[in-house]
């Protein structure tokens, strides 16, 4: 039985032990760094943002994991294809993002090798984005500046999970619906994003992981016939029987899912995935564009990482009962292992 909690919480008990597991439509868990007992080794921050017009997708991820760490930009061209990404390691970080405690208080500026990313929370829920990568693979410079707004009444799937057997915990916040605005100038050419065409997916995670995790997650949105649709989905070894990472949103309003399993070809990961969940209210497929990977080792600790970008096709039954069919809807999907 999944818990939904409604009202803000803490993740931590009068003694710092971990307690309030469950899912919410909005960030009421709160997190504070400096009452974590676990070692910083294990200590994992990161935040994340994926925006898309309908000729381009950027990605960009700050992952502080104590021991290791990076920076990761990524820039598809959706019409031909092509990749080109800068993924710099962190060794050591322990913090050195700064990363903030809760995700409606994000205000990060990070300068690594001439790479300058900011990420700006401003009223109303909305986010400012601003890169200057000036050497991606392929000597390409990406540099620009957009705005991600949310509407007054847009939900985001947050959980807080357990895992199992160990005193360690999960907390991550996704909102797979914002409108982007701007431009990015990537390759010597304007990339536009217009409102109503171009979209972004925000990502959070605050996690003390154990030695050991393999991690799927997926997410997409876009319009379709009429609606703003998107989806967050995902599991791992964590327990998430008090709540799961998975949602659909229709124009912003969260509707509920229980279990989803990811089928991958093992011998091709471009080839199409398939998506269920346990009770039959999400048949989904996903068609790989364009594939990325990365590892990041130092002594014992690691990182692999395995990123796909494509389209969703598929049918959700929403929390009244009705079934929503889309199709080609933009997005991302991977696996992320993690050890030491």
């Amino acid at each position: 039985m999944q818990i939904e909690i409604t009202a803000p919480v803490s993740i931590f008990d009068d003694i710092g032990g971990l307690c309030n597991f469950g899912w919410a439509r909005g960030p009421f868990f709160h997190y504070d760094r400096a009452l974590l007992w676990t070692p910083g080794r294990f200590i994992v921050e990161s935040e994340r943002y994926v925006i898309f017009s309908p000729t381009h997708l950027f990605a960009f991820e700050l992952y502080d994991a104590g021991v290791i760490g990076h920076i990761s930009i990524c820039a598809v061209s959706l019409l031909d294809k092509t990749i080109s990404s800068k993924f710099e390691k962190l060794s050591f970080p322990m913090g050195v993002l700064e990363l903030p405690n809760q995700s409606e208080e994000t205000v990060i500026k990070t300068a690594v090798k001439n790479n300058l990313i900011e990420f700006i929370c401003i009223g109303s829920g909305g986010r400012i984005i601003k890169v200057d990568a000036p050497q991606l693979s392929h000597n390409n410079r990406l540099r620009g500046e957009v705005v991600l707004m949310a509407q007054e009444d847009e939900q985001s799937i947050v959980t807080n999970t357990p895992w199992r057997q160990k005193e360690r915990f999960q907390l991550i916040r996704c909102s797979p619906w914002y409108t982007v605005e701007g431009v990015m100038q990537f390759e010597n050419k304007p990339v536009l994003f217009n409102k109503g065409r171009a979209w972004g997916i925000y990502e959070w995670a605050r996690t003390t992981r154990p030695k050991k995790d393999i991690h799927y997650w997926a997410a997409a949105c876009g319009m379709y016939q009429g609606q703003q649709i998107g989806f967050s989905v995902g599991y791992g070894s964590a327990d998430s029987s008090a709540g799961t990472e998975n949602a659909f949103f229709v124009n912003g309003i969260l509707h509920k899912l229980d279990q989803v399993t990811f089928k991958i070809s093992p011998s091709n990961w471009l080839e199409p995935w398939r998506f269920t969940s346990n009770n039959k209210r999400l048949e989904m497929t996903f068609t790989p564009a364009r594939g990325n990977s990365y590892q990041n080792n130092f002594l014992s600790y690691s990182l692999h990482t395995r990123q796909f970008f494509g389209f969703f096709s598929g049918t959700v039954v929403l929390d009244d009962g009705a079934a929503l069919r889309f199709n080609n809807i933009t997005g991302v999907a991977e696996r992320r292992k993690t050890g030491g």
